[in-house]
């Protein structure tokens, strides 16, 4: 039966990852891949994960499964994480939990969640969004509309256009909101970062909050995640969690146990909580010192165009603004690597490659 399916096109940053590592130009650049990168452009383990997982292994006595819902010490640390401890909603009881693959995992179980309530729900994504997104949601059969959120011209957000089309939506209308950057605690910090959505949480009677620990701790391969969801009232709350336990035993089976135990270890423990937000807060004025300098070096070489919006953003990412001839030719003659769209990475650079990175964009700005 295989023999009659066609080739699909590749994932864009999984071709850029390709094409990147097939690339044998000493001075090549990484700004694709949505990794975390220190000065010495290595994925690092963060040393508080380390230290935890050398502890986890020396006391684990078994292998056997967590359940469907995951480690629940681990959904309770991540929920006090990011909703804080005394939220009204925990206090309440409305909020349960279940440990996932991932944030991909967390948006996809939740979706399914979504389809099971009400299949003709209709999802409203921002323009743009994270590539996955969109294959996340509607591989679950939940159909997805576009609101505006994007302003190219600025670098910013379309606030007004946003708010205004946020507000002819009709009640019980389903919104996808990514609420701090990316990861919590890479914008302004963890409480910072989480305002907006401790905000909903309380004021909403329904929410669903998906959460990764990729780049927060540096987890990325093994795959931790969490979905928490607020609902109206305790009872309605246990319906909706033995929903989502009876969705994921469909999908995944059990989730893996490894990151979330780490995890678990590092939130319950006040030393190793202390020492993760020290290292958490080291990783997030990194990125930004490499914003402000990123805007300085591009303000000597291109004069022409004001780039400033970068310092003003947060987080690991940014479009640079250029259009797809640009970004390939950055590609073809300097050996760059962005997404088409101009999405960079801003950890993908450091000292030694940013002066040349720069020089680059010069070039092919000039044409």
């Amino acid at each position: 039966m295989f023999e009659h399916l066609a080739a699909v096109v590749p994932d864009p940053i999984l071709g850029l990852m390709a094409a990147f590592r097939a690339d044998p130009d000493p001075h090549k650049v990484d700004l694709g891949v949505g990794v975390y990168r220190d000065a010495q452009g290595n994925t690092p383990v963060l040393e508080v994960v380390r230290r935890a997982e050398s502890a986890l292994i020396a006391r684990q006595t078994t292998k056997t499964y967590v359940g469907p819902a995951g480690n629940a010490g681990f959904n309770q640390a991540m929920e006090q994480l990011v909703l804080g401890p005394a939220h009204p909603a925990l206090a309440a009881g409305r909020v349960r939990s279940v440990q996932t693959p991932g944030g991909c995992g967390a948006l996809r179980l939740g979706a399914e969640l979504i389809r099971a309530a009400d299949p003709d729900t209709v999802v409203h994504v921002s323009t743009p969004t994270w590539a996955n997104h969109t294959p996340l949601l509607a591989g679950s059969g939940l159909r997805l509309e576009r609101y505006p959120y994007f302003d190219a011209p600025t670098g910013g957000v379309r606030f007004g256009e946003m708010t205004a089309a946020l507000e002819r939506l009709p009640p019980r209308a389903v919104v996808l909101v990514h609420a701090s950057c990316h990861n919590q605690g890479l914008g302004e910090g963890t409480d910072a970062d989480a305002f907006g959505l401790r905000l909903f949480c309380a004021e909403l009677p329904e929410v669903l909050c998906a959460v990764s620990c990729s780049k927060n701790f540096g987890l990325y391969r093994e795959r931790t995640g969490s979905l928490h969801l607020v609902s109206s009232t305790p009872a309605a709350a246990d319906a909706a969690l033995s929903q989502l336990v009876r969705i994921a035993r469909g999908i995944w089976s059990m989730p893996p146990d490894h990151g979330a135990a780490i995890v678990q270890a590092i939130l319950h423990e006040d030393a190793s909580r202390r020492q993760w937000l020290s290292e958490l807060e080291a990783m997030r004025r990194r990125i930004e010192e490499l914003r402000l300098e990123v805007v300085q070096q591009l303000r000597r070489q291109c004069p022409q165009r004001d780039f400033g919006f970068i310092a003003r953003q947060r987080g690991m990412f940014s479009f640079l603004g250029i259009d797809t001839a640009q970004v390939h030719a950055l590609r073809e003659r300097h050996h760059v690597y962005m997404t088409d769209d101009s999405r960079m990475n801003i950890a993908g650079l450091r000292h030694e490659n940013l002066e040349y990175f720069v020089r680059a964009v010069a070039e092919v700005l000039a044409g």
